[in-house]
């Protein structure tokens, strides 16, 4: 293979999700020359698909809203849903830097923030909060990345508007609403009516939420700082030298280059997802590693964690769980094309739906977190047996909320019934005979879910009973806002199967990004982000944001120690700082 001369900087960053683009941004703010190496055509990583939500307790944007909490409430929070697996360091690093951090993205960059000041966490153990401890990227006009726009990761299409991106919140709320407010039917129609310009313009929206605006601030910052960004650049392999990394060999275009990095490199290529062979050593419930659908891109395949492992650093999988699971479908697509994984993330709380096993029973709450659900599904799950669930609503709920990657009216199901990808009875035995499910079994379910739920109630697994239940169901239902009757067929369904939004286990790090090998000392100019590293949160999934938060506020963290700093120093000092680092 040809190789070409060597390449120089201060930081390489390998990946170009937002932990790696925070590290990138930090240190070049801060006076460095950086180098991002992204493996696909586009930038963005896992990031790009995600809800974009950072879990920073006591940030910048809560603390304008007069909502301050001691920084022992969430600490206290941690400890209870961690157990033995609170890092009291990184615990630490992330309550104490996060409000840093994204102060210092707010002041020096392209970065602006929307509060999650009503979103609570996700249980009620000592400690919880209810509101102010997530933040998310501002929506972010596309055009202002210029060409760049090109390189920019398209949103995964399951989870938008043909094309077009819902922000959670609000937004997602309104066109829940279009057809029963006015207020939100003109706001659906201003969204609808701007996607079609943008698309006739630009060929895409430029409207960018979520996720996708958190990756476009990232870049747009990162070009404002020269940062130098290179696609199409998969790591081949680490450069150390007298016990020490200083480069990395990365095929550029094809081209094998060796780049020299001064200070260190960044490891922040997006987890294992899409590892067959390390899932199956993981992964208990699948021991092929082929029984699992990540909603992350296929080109996580650990590249970072592999290259790291190759010289010294420690794979840490003693976690609670190896990955951050969550129930998926799978959408078929053309004909010679695989399935796509669409995660269930939002309409499980809603009223009128509820998912049971094959025998046609309830096993969860069904308001609960993604991970929680999925939790009590592999519990229920007898061994052997595939993991595997239903949702199954009626048609004033699926009219009402769509189920899965099925719009609500006025889409036409039609589509997705034909793929076979959402089943449909006029009663729920005939329902439960297409699907496989125990007939006998689900007609009970639903005749016993519904005694309780026309009253609002559900006695086996309470749902609509914690903050996130009900922030996650639907407000103007009463009594409850997550359950209601199943009563006015045909009703729906659609086969839910076992998939995460990344991994969990990683590379073992200090609380300040640096990678420990075996002997948990740190290997001198290496760093690892994002699911690169262990999760903090040790494989336990207490709140959303808590991926993004730390990943963000760890890149930070690496982008400073890579500048020669230790806090977060004035950047008007950074000069003093970059010359005299050695």
């Amino acid at each position: 293979m040809k190789r070409e001369p060597m390449l120089e900087c201060d930081v390489l960053v390998l990946g170009s999700g937002a932990s790696g683009l925070a590290a990138a941004v930090t240190a070049a703010v801060h006076g460095l020359r950086v180098i991002v190496a992204e493996k696909e055509a586009v930038f963005g990583g896992t990031t790009a698909w995600s809800g974009g939500w950072m879990w920073i307790p006591r940030n910048p944007l809560a603390v304008r809203a007069g909502i301050t909490e001691d920084v022992e409430a969430p600490r206290t929070y941690l400890r209870n849903e961690l157990g033995a697996h609170f890092d009291a360091g990184k615990t630490d690093a992330l309550l104490e830097h996060g409000p840093q951090m994204v102060e210092f993205f707010e002041q020096h960059t392209s970065m602006r923030f929307v509060d999650g000041n009503r979103i609570p966490d996700f249980h009620t153990t000592p400690g919880a909060g209810t509101g102010g401890r997530s933040v998310c990227a501002m929506p972010f006009d596309g055009r202002e990345l210029g060409p760049l726009i090109d390189r920019l990761r398209p949103p995964l299409g399951v989870t938008t508007l043909n094309g077009m991106a819902i922000a959670s919140g609000a937004d997602l709320g309104h066109f829940f609403n279009a057809t029963r407010s006015l207020r939100s039917a003109l706001h659906v129609m201003r969204r609808l009516t701007t996607f079609a310009v943008h698309k006739l313009r630009y060929g895409r929206s430029m409207h960018l939420v979520n996720g996708h605006a958190l990756v476009a601030r990232l870049l747009k910052s990162a070009a404002d700082n020269d940062v130098d960004l290179r696609p199409n650049a998969r790591a081949v392999g680490l450069i150390r030298e007298a016990g020490r990394v200083v480069g990395a060999s990365v095929e550029i275009d094809g081209v094998v280059n060796e780049v020299r990095a001064a200070r260190g490199v960044v490891l922040a290529c997006g987890g294992y997802p899409h590892d067959v062979a390390r899932r199956a050593r993981t992964f208990a419930y699948t021991p092929s590693g082929r029984e699992h659908w990540s909603a992350a891109p296929s080109s996580n395949t650990g590249d970072g964690i592999r290259i790291g492992e190759a010289i010294g650093g420690h794979f840490d999988a003693a976690l609670e769980a190896p990955a951050a699971w969550a129930p998926v479908s799978l959408v078929p697509q053309r004909k010679g094309e695989p399935p796509v994984a669409f995660p269930h993330l939002i309409e499980r709380a809603k009223p009128g739906v509820i998912a049971v096993t094959r025998a046609g029973k309830r096993f969860a709450n069904e308001a609960s977190s993604y991970y929680d659900l999925m939790t009590a599904l592999f519990d229920t799950t007898p061994q052997g047996e595939e993991v595997c669930a239903w949702l199954v609503c009626d048609h004033r709920f699926q009219r009402r909320y769509g189920l899965g990657v099925s719009k609500p009216f006025p889409f036409p199901t039609g589509p997705y019934r034909r793929s076979g990808y959402l089943k449909r009875a006029n009663s729920v035995v005939e329902l439960a005979m297409q699907c496989g499910i125990d007939p006998q079994g689900l007609a009970s379910t639903v005749a016993a879910w519904n005694t309780y739920a026309k009253e609002g109630t559900d006695p086996q697994f309470h749902r609509g009973s914690t903050p996130y239940n009900r922030v996650q169901g639907d407000a103007r239902h009463t009594p409850n806002p997550c359950v209601a009757p199943l009563e006015a067929g045909p009703f729906y369904a659609v086969k839910l199967l076992p998939g995460s939004l990344g991994t969990f286990a990683g590379l073992a790090t200090d609380a300040g990004a640096r990678v420990l090998d075996d002997a948990h000392r740190p290997v001198a100019g290496l760093y690892a982000v994002g699911n690169d590293s262990a999760s903090m949160m040790g494989g336990c999934y207490p709140a959303g944001g808590i991926t993004l938060g730390p990943a963000m506020t760890f890149g930070y963290l690496a982008g400073l120690s890579l500048a020669g700093l230790t806090q977060a120093d004035p950047v008007a000092d950074s000069s003093h700082h970059a010359q005299g680092q050695t």
